[in-house]
């Protein structure tokens, strides 16, 4: 049986013997330890083993990829000759192009073997602690796991980089029942390098846990307004989920992102500091090679509102003539205000503390509508109740603009770091 480093380099000489004129082969062999519990009871205990193989051939400056699950010499030499079919048959691009050589390196973090005992432990604990804190509350499902990954990337131009990463990944859904009220169902997740903290005390779960005890009592808004909205932690995906999608690869080409030109352009307020840094301590679960094959790095995207950066591969800056991004994003950390959260809700007139959005897309020019679920009425400074299911829309480009304050306060999930942000301008649409 061939080794991992034997399997990557017979995948690419494979593809060299196809026909490929350049190549790479990303090989990820991932170990997984997992404890589940469902309704507050333990249901499963187990691990697995995933093989993924993902090889790429240019020829001719024509490109094909193919993922593959089998490593054995069979599957890798069929593999290789069927993404040479898929690179014939694909359009020539002069953009298409593979990492320039690099020195070797081999990275590593976190522990290679899970330390199963501590994790039935925490999970044994967790709900122990709910029933005795929280005892409206139901854990529909949660599960903890352990996963280790080794990734090999090599490629034709002698590109040779080896990943080791060990993490605990924790996820957890809930809703709360009192007598025969139920309240609408919310969902957290966070990564962790190790399990010295109690399960509670990491992320927004215990923030969340203790609003859903009080949301089986909701009230609907009423009327229709323009007003502050303080988005969660929980919640700010949302906008890092657009801002991606506007800076990456396919808005840029086509030139349907509004950013476009904006490099170096005031795109949001000068209270708004973003990071994509998935080799910074403060990540956990991040990543150490880029999907192109280059060394990741800690990027600044926008900088006191200023744009600093777009994310393009490198296919994305071949083809624009702007520069490499050397990040995948995520691991996004966004830089703490000056303004606590408690004097966010206390400068309110009148909005809504945004706890979940559940909507589409935005549009390519950023607007959006959706529903606020699990989420708060405040008026004159003060959250006054928990609201059923209510409208919110605007223009995300505008929001980020408008922002008024950004807490001092941060919750770090492991593959993020994110403060409350507090805008003005939504339409808030009650009954």
């Amino acid at each position: 049986m061939m080794s991992q480093k034997e399997i990557v380099n017979y995948t690419l000489e494979a593809l060299n013997r196809a026909g490929a004129q350049k190549s790479q082969v990303n090989l990820t062999f991932t170990e997984k330890h997992e404890v589940n519990l469902e309704a507050n009871e333990f249901t499963m205990v187990r691990t697995t083993f995933d093989t993924d193989i993902v090889l790429t051939a240019i020829k001719d400056k024509k490109k094909g990829t193919i993922s593959i699950n089998k490593s054995d010499i069979q599957s890798i030499d069929s593999a290789a000759q069927d993404v040479i079919l898929v690179a014939e048959a694909s359009p020539e691009d002069e953009a298409n192009d593979i990492a320039e050589y690099q020195p070797p390196k081999v990275f590593s973090s976190g522990d290679r073997t899970p330390d199963l005992e501590m994790m039935y432990y925490r999970m044994n604990e967790l709900v122990k602690q709910i029933k005795e804190k929280y005892p409206k509350i139901i854990l529909i499902q949660a599960f903890l796991y352990h996963e280790y990954k080794q990734s090999y990337f090599v490629n034709s131009n002698g590109v040779d980089y080896v990943s080791n990463q060990g993490v605990y990944n924790f996820f957890a859904m809930f809703s709360s029942k009192d007598q025969d009220k139920t309240s609408s169902f919310n969902y957290t997740s966070f990564s962790l390098k190790n399990l010295d903290k109690e399960l509670l005390n990491c992320g927004t779960l215990d923030i969340l846990l203790k609003q859903l005890e009080e949301q089986t009592n909701t009230r609907p808004v009423e009327g229709k307004f323009v007003g502050d909205v303080i988005i969660s932690p929980d919640a700010v995906n949302d906008i890092l989920d657009f801002l991606t999608r506007s800076l990456s690869d396919n808005s840029i080409i086509s030139g349907t992102s509004i950013y476009k030109d904006k490099l170096e352009k005031q795109i949001a307020s000068p209270l708004l500091t973003v990071h994509s840094c998935p080799v910074s301590e403060e990540i956990c679960s991040g990543y150490f090679v880029t999907k192109d094959g280059y060394e990741a790095r800690n990027i600044t995207i926008i900088d006191k509102g200023v744009l600093k950066n777009f994310l393009l591969s490198l296919y994305g800056s071949k083809k624009t003539g702007l520069k490499y991004a050397y990040n995948d994003g995520g691991a996004f950390v966004i830089e703490p205000g000056e303004t606590a959260l408690d004097d966010m809700i206390r400068s309110v007139k009148k909005g809504i503390l945004l706890m979940r959005f559940s909507g589409g897309y935005p549009s390519d020019s950023g607007d959006f509508s959706g529903v606020a679920k699990n989420s708060y009425l405040i008026e004159d400074g003060k959250i006054k109740y928990p609201i059923s299911e209510t409208m919110i829309s605007g223009n995300i480009a505008e929001m980020l603009k408008n922002i008024t304050a950004i807490s001092k306060e941060q919750v770090n999930f492991g593959w993020q770091v994110l403060p409350w942000i507090s805008v003005k301008g939504v339409t808030i649409s009650g009954k």
